[in-house]
């Protein structure tokens, strides 16, 4: 059984896109390197960043999460983002799934990160923004 993680955070101004890009770029090479990860995928997409992530199991991506650039990034991104949502799932097989069913385990099963200045989309709970 493996852990899927998927987020889709949008900036709310472009003058966080330099810092914001760098901690995407530092915190996809250390999930590329963390223990329990078997898969890293990135994109933009609609306005906004998207990471896909696929763990051997859940305690694997709590590891993740709370060391090294990514939590320094968890930090900044409720300043920095309007809109952040998130989702996680299990599945049996070991391939990254696909951006289209990534999508709809976030619009069925997401759920909102807490952003200081959220868009009406954010604030209205929908969690693929507007």
């Amino acid at each position: 059984m493996m852990t899927i993680s998927i987020t889709r955070l949008r900036l709310r101004s472009l003058r966080y896109g330099l810092p914001f890009l760098y901690y995407t770029l530092v915190s996809a090479r250390q999930a590329r390197h963390a223990a329990g990860n078997a898969g890293v995928a990135l994109r933009r997409h609609r306005g906004a960043y998207w990471t896909l992530t696929l763990w051997k199991d859940r305690a694997a991506v709590r590891d993740f999460m709370r060391t090294g650039p990514h939590r320094a990034a968890m930090v900044k991104l409720p300043l920095w983002c309007d809109e952040a949502s998130l989702a996680h799932w299990d599945q049996e097989t070991d391939r990254v799934p696909s951006w289209a069913d990534a999508e709809r385990h976030l619009a069925t099963e997401g759920r909102l990160s807490a952003v200081k200045f959220p868009s009406a989309a954010q604030a209205a709970g929908h969690t693929l923004g507007s």
